[in-house]
């Protein structure tokens, strides 16, 4: 329950408050793993919270065509959790001694 509610704000807020920073609801490792998912440089700053709502979307499934609409609780929450696995192995690399 917990969860959804987080993943159905995020969606309610990248519909709504499109010029917000997406660092407020997501993570740094969170946000530069949306862009590496999506094969494409990470900004150096945090990007608007609507372009990564929309980076998180297509991970999960949705194609971005101007007649689908936007994404859903069931298409963003595939995304969200490919995005949070791949931020987790960021933190985990970023402890891990150099070789």
């Amino acid at each position: 329950m917990i969860v959804a509610s987080r993943v159905a704000r995020r969606m309610r807020l990248g519909r709504t408050a499109l010029e917000l920073d997406a660092a407020l609801l997501f993570s740094p490792e969170e946000w530069r793993a949306a862009y590496i998912l999506a094969k494409k440089r990470p900004p150096k700053g945090a990007s608007r919270r609507n372009t990564l709502i929309r980076l998180i979307a297509v991970l999960g499934g949705v194609l971005g065509r101007g007649c689908d609409g936007e994404a859903g609780m069931q298409t963003l929450w595939p995304g969200l959790r490919r995005v949070r696995d791949c931020a987790e192995g960021m933190r985990f690399a970023d402890g891990l001694p150099a070789i």
